[in-house]
């Protein structure tokens, strides 16, 4: 009776729904488990930390004091520390503590990050007055307030200084955006337009049409322009000779001064001596700092927002080639092309190409792209240029059809498995009320296929976006602080390279000299890529699910 029971219960199904559910159920538990790792480690990045003082013991050598952030700790064997260089003496515990200490002063030590002994450390205390300065170089710097210069004369010294310290601060870094601004902006229009007129000089000559007038034409706009650059030059040498003003004397543990201009200091804390609501408040701002600055230090420091730009720009222009390329194949494939072998093996090779490595197709990209295709346009469009390459370069558009080409195979099987769904009945009714049959496709059919269309976009959106390898050969690189977008003709520029989020991954976690203060930066990038590609595919499930209630009622 019970071995029939068993029999009846495998015979029921029971055993595939069950390990169904499990296997989704783990599925979903490594997810959110990986999400959540992601988040700790990489939101942890931003909270100010308190700044640790001790005296460092190695055994048979003197005492010195050792300033910085506690990162990590971790007890490890006797013998581990010993293949670590550490000199441990022969008798004691097996077990160890090591703690991973963040010293900066990087200009003054050597490194940011050193590993100690916990056991070594004594006298541990937190002084109030310690200070911790973020750079624009050379990374932290930790120690003591010595004085507060203004061309050189003490204007401030010991405790005291700190509260003019943060009002300087406040001037600096809004003279630090005015100057951005005329580097950026200004400046780089000036030189936009100096450049544009070099290349339309060029271009004269080698038609033939460079005479007298067109070149005192010329000549009076690049006056015009050289101008303009002598009116910003002394502005910008009159904020730089502002900005470099007031100076900074500190000291660090060891005792060696150092004077430190203001305009190399992004701000200043003293995290000891801050309440809770004070840090969530320095959180946010540094949370916002990175999502919204351009990176520094081989980007170990600063923001990402050109890599954000980046990605988000080239996939919604991924997305707006895909598109149609994907669905009038989808449509003639399913429509009109006859159903025979040609057919069969077109999407054998379709269903095929969604499987190919993706360094394949970025070489693809790389050869046709960039090598045929751009070096084609840069003869025939823009020869006053050469030999210096306009498009026959890596650049936005390039990076932008390699993954259009990746992704199209998505688009054609989900738009293809959308118009089959769709009932027969439906186009032979519009046909009977005397439709053509491209009315009927495009009244019809493709309005109701568009959820399937939306579905395909979301797939190759989450599959195109994460994309690394082939990117790093037609238009990614590891800086580009200068946007795409910008307020020069023709204000989208195609040709120009771009950072992306996947690639800065990459760069950050297996290319920084510093892998100590890189590592929290990989799980903040990461953390923000599947934000990036969460909300993209959140917009994209909005409007397929949008699409799917307006044309649910000619389903029946």
């Amino acid at each position: 009776m019970k071995k029939h029971s068993l029999k009846s219960w495998y015979k029921s199904g029971a055993p595939g729904i069950w390990i169904s559910a499990g296997s989704t159920s783990i599925a979903v538990i490594m997810t959110i488990g990986l999400l959540l790792l992601i988040s700790v480690r990489g939101l942890g990045y931003f909270w100010p930390s308190d700044l640790l003082q001790a005296n460092y013991q190695i055994p048979g050598q003197a005492a010195h004091l050792i300033v910085g952030e506690l990162v990590q700790d971790e007890e490890v064997t006797r013998v581990r520390l010993k293949s670590a260089g550490f000199p441990v003496p022969e008798q004691g515990p097996e077990f160890m503590t090591r703690d991973l200490i963040k010293v900066g002063n990087r200009d003054v030590n050597g490194n940011d990050f050193s590993w100690v002994i916990g056991e070594w450390l004594t006298e541990r205390s937190y002084p109030q007055d310690l200070v911790a300065l973020e750079r624009r170089e050379w990374g932290n710097f930790y120690g003591y307030i010595v004085s507060l210069k203004e061309n050189g004369k003490v204007i401030a010294e010991g405790q005291a200084a700190w509260p003019v310290l943060q009002e300087r601060l406040v001037r600096v870094n809004q003279l630090s955006s005015r100057l951005a601004q005329l580097e950026k902006k200004d400046i780089s229009a000036i030189n936009h337009g100096l450049e544009r007129l070099r290349l339309q000089t060029r271009k004269l000559e080698l038609q033939g049409l460079l005479d007298a007038t067109a070149q005192a034409d010329i000549d009076a706009e690049r006056a015009a322009l050289e101008a303009r650059y002598k009116a910003l030059e002394g502005e910008l040498l009159s904020l730089h000779t502002e900005f470099d003003r007031d100076s900074l004397v500190v000291r660090e543990v060891g005792g060696e001064q150092k004077e430190i201009s203001l305009g190399k200091i992004v701000k200043a804390l003293q995290p000891n001596s801050m309440s809770v609501f004070a840090k969530l408040g320095t959180y946010f701002h540094n949370l916002w700092s990175f999502l919204s600055d351009d990176p520094r230090e081989a980007n170990t420091e600063g923001g990402i927002f050109p890599a954000i730009f980046g990605t988000i720009m080239m996939t919604l222009l991924m997305a707006i080639i895909v598109t149609p390329f994907g669905v009038l194949a989808a449509v003639y494939l399913r429509e009109y092309a006859k159903q025979n072998t040609l057919t069969r093996i077109i999407r054998i090779a379709v269903n095929n190409l969604a499987g190919v490595p993706a360094i394949v197709y970025g070489v693809f990209g790389l050869g046709f792209f960039v090598y045929v295709l751009g070096g084609s346009l840069d003869r025939l469009f823009f020869p006053e240029a050469l030999p210096a390459p306009t498009f026959g370069t890596p650049g936005l558009l390039w990076a932008s059809l390699t993954l259009a080409i990746l992704a199209v195979p998505v688009v054609i099987v989900a738009t293809e498995e959308g118009l089959a769904r769709i009932p027969r009945a439906l186009r032979e009714g519009s046909l009977a009320l005397g439709a053509t049959k491209s009315e009927t496709l495009w009244k019809i059919v493709l309005p109701m296929a568009t959820p399937a269309m939306m579905t395909g976009l979301i797939l190759a959106v989450a599959r195109a976006a994460g994309e690394v390898a082939p990117l790093m050969l037609v238009g990614v690189v590891k800086l580009a602080p200068a946007l795409p977008v910008d307020g020069n003709y023709p204000y989208l520029h195609f040709d120009q390279k771009i950072m992306h989020l996947g690639f800065h991954i990459f760069d950050v976690g297996f290319q920084s000299p510093n892998v100590e203060a890189a590592r929290p930066l990989v799980f903040a990038t990461a953390m923000l890529l599947v934000l990036v590609i969460a909300l993209l595919n959140i917009s994209a499930v909005t409007l397929r699910n949008h699409l799917r209630e307006k044309y649910k009622a000619l389903d029946h």
